[in-house]
């Protein structure tokens, strides 16, 4: 090898270690100096915001597990990579956050970096809550500190390979994760600007209502809030794709937000009943109407008076087209859903009336909302005011609720039938009881 050669090589080792270097200074993150204990100099005025902040977050309702101490984690929740466990955000020294510093605290809120130095995965919605003010931060901070500690060690989450390699969330962070501020946009109004704020940030609603990439990460653009996937249920579009029957107003996005029931759009269930429950009937209820106008402007602003006479005719078309036929559907439906779901009128039995017409669920292209309401009822609605519904998984059969649901779906959507729905119903009955592989 000649002179020249040597050089050229030698040359290219050191480009190839600086850049090596480089990487891992960008990837490795240390760890942060652990507290003696949890403060305790917070003020009421921050408990209050902080619990304000906690509730837009609706954080106890993923940092909780079946029967478990509220914000001591181990809720298992299922993504495309694997399943991720919750983690303790009580102020435990040992086994939650009370050896958290402010300092490490904001770093996992902001970057997905826990104290330790290890990286969260984007599970942990830390792409929203990265755009707090500092002042929400502090306050947040100071109300989970103030909590009472609880000593829990939920599973680890251990996904399968390249997805277990930590590390690999820098690239992730470096491609999706936006740090920049939610700064206010000048033309539209405080109120406006204030729900903007609490629903891309605190309350990460495009988490669940926006797609996602083949990484994972939150589709933008014309996807933003057209509609997603969480915990198994589907989560409909909320801009001007939504495919709920009647259009969305402020004042039914309020009721839904504050009550979790809308007169025209039914009650929050599934994954949405506690986030209204632990959440946004929580916070402020200036919040909650800021979160309705921000959402309603995404919608397209419908005005009242023109929805109204969309419900009516609506009410009025399914009224009319709904006969008691003599189909395996409806003598199933008869028998089973009627006395509550009747379509004539009459009282509300159980709870709050929800006209099947209105329903949102039945107007999606995939059935899973309505399947898993058939197999398990609603048995922790988003109030004891909206009544319960029992579950039919042991006492009808996959082609059973295929045919009830599909008799709903042309009956009150008057859509075509979904195809292949026993085969649906199988699937989303053995993942819900563990049968499934």
């Amino acid at each position: 090898m000649t002179a020249r050669h040597r050089k050229l090589w030698l040359g290219f080792f050191i480009a190839l270690l600086i850049v090596v270097l480089a990487l891992f200074a960008y990837v490795w993150q240390p760890a942060i100096d652990p507290i003696e204990a949890p403060p305790t100099n917070f003020t009421e005025e921050q408990l209050l915001q902080g619990r304000n902040v906690a509730a837009a977050g609706a954080c106890v309702v993923c940092h909780t597990a079946p029967d478990g101490q509220p914000n001591a984690g181990g809720l298992a929740m299922d993504t495309p990579f694997g399943t991720v466990y919750s983690t303790n955000i009580t102020p435990d020294p040992e086994t939650g956050i009370g050896k958290w510093s402010f300092e490490a605290f904001d770093r996992s809120m902001r970057r997905g970096v826990a104290r330790d130095g290890t990286y969260h995965y984007p599970a942990f919605p830390y792409t929203h809550f990265t755009h707090l003010t500092d002042e929400d931060m502090e306050a947040l901070y100071a109300h989970l500190m103030s909590e009472p500690p609880v000593k829990s060690t939920p599973p680890e989450t251990d996904l399968p390979f390249p997805f277990n390699i930590r590390p690999l969330m820098a690239g992730w962070n470096l491609l999706f994760l936006d740090r920049d501020r939610l700064e206010p946009v000048p033309e539209e109004s405080d109120v406006w600007n204030r729900g903007r704020y609490l629903t891309l940030g605190a309350g990460h609603c495009a988490a669940c209502h926006s797609p996602r990439n083949a990484l994972g990460a939150e589709k933008g653009g014309d996807s933003f809030m057209a509609g997603g996937k969480a915990q198994g249920w589907i989560a409909p579009a909320l801009n001007m794709d939504s495919p709920a029957p009647v259009p969305w107003t402020e004042q039914a996005l309020f009721d839904y937000l504050r009550h979790g029931f809308a007169e025209a759009h039914g009650a929050a269930g599934g994954s949405m009943a506690p986030v209204v429950r632990e959440g946004t009937s929580q916070i402020a209820e200036a919040d909650t109407r800021a979160m309705a106008v921000y959402l309603a402007s995404l919608a397209g602003n419908k005005d009242a008076q023109s929805v109204s006479a969309i419900e009516s005719e609506k009410a009025e078309q399914a009224q009319a087209s709904f006969t008691p036929a003599v189909s395996d559907g409806a003598r199933l439906f008869s028998s089973a859903c009627l006395s509550c779901h009747h379509a004539g009128e009459g009282p509300p039995v159980f709870g709050v009336r929800s006209e099947l017409w209105f329903s949102t669920s039945l107007h999606l292209d995939e059935p899973d909302n309505v399947v898993r309401y058939v197999l398990d009822g609603v048995q922790d609605p988003a109030s004891p005011d909206l009544g319960y519904m029992p579950g039919f998984r042991h006492s009808l059969n996959d082609e059973q609720i295929a045919t009830v649901v599909n008799y709903m779906r042309t009956s009150f959507a008057q859509k075509p039938e979904w195809p292949n729905l026993p085969e649906t119903v199988h699937r989303i009955r053995t993942q819900a009881s563990g049968e499934g592989s």
